[in-house]
């Protein structure tokens, strides 16, 4: 029996194709968050943390992303968590202390931004609370950010009065 060869280029664009579709069926319908990875992304500190991250934030389950250091939780996605952001230096912002994790907030509308403080590289979360309670996230995100260690704490006003005086 007399077999017709295929020409090279459609025999590539055959397995292409399925290539493709094979992802499309292993993929389903859930499809990646797409999150920008932070400038210092990938920094080796990062990795115990993003191990460390819970499954949930409330009721928001862990989804996919597709950037390396970063982490979403909802669908559509209440929080978004990005490790490797710049540093914050001292700063007049509100600064709060969760489980020994100190976050600056700023409070944006309608999306706040909470980034630890002191611990280097820092961690970025973006988060909306009329979406979910920041003391939930912030609560629930804390274990995994001590993970990268901290350098320094937010000093309040009330620090600053026992400071020493120069004369």
């Amino acid at each position: 029996m007399h077999r017709v060869r295929t020409p090279a280029p459609v025999r590539r664009l055959k397995v292409a194709a399925a290539v493709a579709l094979t992802g499309l069926a292993l993929g389903g319908c859930a499809s990646a968050v797409d999150v920008p990875p932070a400038a210092d992304a990938a920094n080796p500190a990062c990795a115990p943390m993003m191990v460390a991250l819970p499954d949930a934030i409330g009721d928001a389950g862990l989804r996919k992303t597709n950037s390396q250091a970063t982490a979403a939780w909802g669908d559509p996605s209440k929080v978004i968590l990005r490790c490797g952001v710049n540093v914050p230096g001292p700063t007049t912002d509100r600064c709060v202390s969760v489980n020994d994790v100190d976050w600056v907030i700023k409070e944006g509308n309608p999306v706040w931004t909470l980034t630890t403080f002191g611990r280097e590289p820092a961690t970025e979360i973006l988060m909306d609370p009329d979406k979910i309670s920041s003391a939930t996230v912030l609560a629930d995100l804390s274990a995994a950010a001590a993970k990268i260690k901290a350098s320094r704490n937010c000093v309040g006003q009330e620090d600053l009065r026992d400071l020493p005086t120069s004369k």
